[in-house]
């Protein structure tokens, strides 16, 4: 029998956490381990339980979200092993579940270190696909605010964050073209076809790109490439 997914809700309402709680082992697959009211108490929880997920609402009294997001994926560490989903690190992952869109909540919840974003409104359906996404390896970006993620990405480089056009240079040109699609969101599977390449192919040089620039998952891999300027919108 397969190991169900371990998962930590944070989020200051009671009444939020019981509803996500009920939710999430309606699929059978989830396993909520642990519950906090806010960011310090998602650490302390976090590294009790030591779950698969951490589902953290961005706004809590005291430490927010994003400032627990960047503590909690701090303590991961690469292992670079072939039990490691294309070489990322092993360890709780976080999903931002949040009702607020703001571009600059998304920016700083996924520069924290956030593997994935989703509002409060999506259905059942999607957040539980969504915890099995972000579990397995996978980053994840709710498509109402994607493209005003990248297009906030683009003024701040206007505004001089410094992109750098050479961020990539020890990419080899296969995994620079690797990299371009999975900037634009394709999927192994997706970007195999494109490129006329195995799934498994796609995976060792998706797993090369991360080594190589220091990265943690494919959700950092759009954030940095469109960051400095390496993918066209």
């Amino acid at each position: 029998m397969t190991q169900p997914i371990r998962v930590v809700l944070a989020d200051d309402q009671a009444m939020i956490r019981d509803g996500l709680s009920v939710l999430l082992a309606s699929s059978g697959e989830i396993e909520v381990v642990g519950q906090a009211a806010d960011g310090a108490e998602a650490i302390a929880v976090t590294a009790a339980t030591k779950p698969d997920v951490v589902l953290m609402d961005i706004r809590m009294p005291g430490m927010d979200g994003i400032e627990a997001t960047g503590a909690i994926v701090q303590t991961q560490t690469r292992t670079g092993s072939p039990d490691s989903q294309d070489g990322q690190p092993q360890g709780p992952r976080v999903l931002i579940l949040t009702t607020f869109d703001h571009d600059d909540y998304i920016y700083d919840a996924l520069t924290a270190g956030a593997s994935g974003f989703m509002l409060k409104d999506a259905s059942a359906r999607d957040l539980i696909e969504a915890v099995k996404i972000i579990a397995r390896g996978d980053g994840l970006l709710a498509p109402s605010v994607t493209r005003r993620l990248l297009a906030d990405f683009a003024g701040r480089r206007r505004a001089g964050r410094g992109a750098n056009p050479n961020a990539a240079a020890a990419l080899t040109p296969r995994e620079r073209d690797v990299m371009r699609e999975v900037a634009r969101g394709l999927t192994n599977l997706e970007i195999a076809q494109s490129l006329f390449l195995s799934e498994q192919t796609v995976k060792t040089h998706v797993a090369h790109i991360l080594d190589k620039l220091g990265l943690r998952d494919r959700t950092q891999v759009v954030v940095f490439a469109y960051e400095n300027d390496l993918v066209e919108r």
